[in-house]
């Protein structure tokens, strides 16, 4: 059985340890300071006798190191050695996740956490449901308070059935009966169920700052957040976006939200208007005869795809063959006949193929597009070619 150094001290990153199996790339010592992972927090990494750690798991119970290459074999003794830069960093980012959320459910008290991640490269922490930014500010101000305070943060062992665990954070059912807990507690403000590493004091982390929070689908929101220095740019780069967005909005940094409104507001009725009159231009397109039959279309700028269709579907109710291409991010091309012996969907499949684009639909009005916006015009001339050749 390995001991686990971990358990008793999260600052050890460097120790003795003897090798109790060696099977391939996965070793097995007598002690570890390196942490397997759990509690949503990654393993640890860093090198046995020189050689690099790439990861560390839990196997029925023991504790496998993955040293790539390695020359070690059983009873060896090997100086060993976490990277704790990286550590240092996990442990400020699981004791962030834990001060965050706390402060949050002060905001909202019935939220509830689903998941959590704690990574070098991402930290979050997944609640339940969207929240208000106004929540997370008032969050973030408790949070701060916490650090500048100072609070202790201490590790202890309770049972699963002492009575004072219903004051503890925790998802009781997941508890085997009978079994031992590690309750993490920051000062006064948090007692959580938590098998992680932590710092021992909120000071270390600095400052706490979220900088984004997305939909995790089924699971809530996720709310991203940095710690230490990561936290003090992060904060710093964003005020700056924000004052330069204050500039361009031609307001104050107080009342950027106000001129966000606004400019939406406009933006809105802007693009509303522009359907409309990109509406009536469409139902208004003069044909031109090419035999027994007519054609309308042309390459209309931004035009939304339902605008497009509605005026497709117009034009061939009204007998006509419709070929409408938009241009904006890319290119949109809609097509539709109301003549005999055109299919739209082999004519715009085709063309939209030689342009690198997809389409389908029926043989009547047919729908596709390709990412390339340059290619409008030659696509236009390409579907009017081809069906004039149809209809020759």
């Amino acid at each position: 059985m390995t001991e686990e150094i971990f358990r008793r001290d999260s600052y050890a990153f460097e120790f003795e340890a003897k090798v109790l199996s060696a099977d391939g790339d996965e070793i097995e010592l007598d002690i570890t300071a390196f942490y397997p992972g759990g509690g949503g927090q990654v393993c640890d990494t860093g090198k046995i006798r020189g050689s690099d750690v790439t990861e560390v798991f839990l196997n029925k119970n023991r504790i496998i190191h993955r040293v790539p290459g390695n020359d070690l074999n059983h009873g060896d003794t090997v100086w060993c050695s976490v990277d704790w830069d990286r550590r240092y960093d996990l442990m400020m980012g699981h004791t962030g996740e834990h001060l965050l959320f706390c402060s949050l459910r002060r905001q909202v008290p019935d939220l509830s956490v689903n998941k959590i991640y704690i990574s070098p490269k991402s930290k979050c922490v997944v609640v339940d449901r969207d929240i208000s930014w106004d929540d997370i500010r008032e969050a973030a101000v408790f949070a701060n308070r916490a650090i500048r305070d100072n609070l202790p943060v201490t590790k202890t062992v309770m049972s699963r059935d002492d009575p004072e665990m219903c004051r503890v954070r925790i998802k009781k059912e997941r508890i085997p009966e009978g079994e031992d807990v590690s309750v993490v507690s920051i000062g006064d403000i948090d007692l959580s169920a938590c098998s992680g590493l932590h710092v021992m004091e909120t000071g270390e982390l600095e400052m706490i700052f979220v900088d984004r929070k997305v939909s995790a689908g089924k699971d809530g929101t996720a709310v991203h957040f940095k710690v230490g220095n990561e936290a003090k740019d992060a904060a710093a780069y964003l005020a700056n976006t924000c004052l330069q967005a204050s500039d361009a909005a031609e307001s104050k940094p107080e009342d950027l939200m106000r001129a966000v409104s606004n400019l939406r507001a406009e933006t809105e009725t802007l693009r509303k208007t522009a359907g409309l009159f990109a509406r009536e231009r469409l139902m208004s397109l003069v044909p031109a005869a090419v035999g027994d039959a007519e054609i309308v279309g042309g390459v209309f700028p931004s035009v939304d795809l339902p605008i497009l269709s509605e005026a497709a579907e117009y034009h061939k109710n009204s007998g006509r063959i419709c070929i409408l291409v938009s241009v904006g991010d890319g290119t949109s091309a809609v097509m539709s006949s109301g003549f005999g012996g055109i299919d739209c969907k082999a004519i715009l499949s085709g063309v939209l193929a030689e342009f690198g684009g997809r389409g389908g639909g029926k043989q009547d009005f047919a729908q596709g597009g390709v990412s390339d916006p340059s290619v409008s015009g030659k696509l236009f001339s390409k579907l009017t070619e081809e069906t004039a050749a149809r209809l020759h």
